[in-house]
């Protein structure tokens, strides 16, 4: 009986815990950026999601390409391949927040964003520099 009940315990857990595996796993993997033929990848960081940007039009011609356009220019000489570009995610089902969400091709860090599922083969990145000062790029996966 104590056996039983304790096999009852694990799946109620298991099942409380599948729906936040369901909605983050939703947004995970490889995602097509407009902008030079980018690809990003959304995963797990810690306790929230991050993006990383793994391929774009720069790499393939530099693989050591510099993030050469940040308007910091401290930054300048870190690596493009594996950059951070959407930071601190949390949320699930079809709407996640965080932030900075950084553009290498601009060099510019918008504080916050969101991350809209549309389908699950696009997504819908916004990021804000000010309240009403925000732009938003259609994602597309990458199978």
């Amino acid at each position: 009986m104590i056996r039983g009940a304790t096999i009852l315990a694990g799946l109620v857990m298991l099942g409380a815990a599948s729906p936040a595996l369901s909605q983050d796993g939703s947004i995970l993997g490889r995602w097509r950026t407009p902008a030079e033929g980018g690809v990003v990848e959304i995963q797990r960081c810690g306790a929230t999601l991050c993006g990383r940007l793994v391929d774009a039009a720069p790499l393939r011609a530099d693989p050591d390409q510099k993030d050469v356009r940040n308007r910091d220019a401290a930054l300048r000489d870190r690596p493009l391949r594996g950059l951070a570009v959407l930071q601190n995610l949390s949320g699930g089902d079809t709407v996640w927040r965080g932030g900075p969400f950084y553009d290498p091709n601009s060099g510019q860090t918008a504080g916050r964003g969101t991350v809209t599922l549309v389908d699950e083969n696009s997504l819908a990145v916004q990021g804000c520099i000010a309240r009403v000062l925000c732009r938003t790029q259609t994602w597309r996966r990458v199978r």
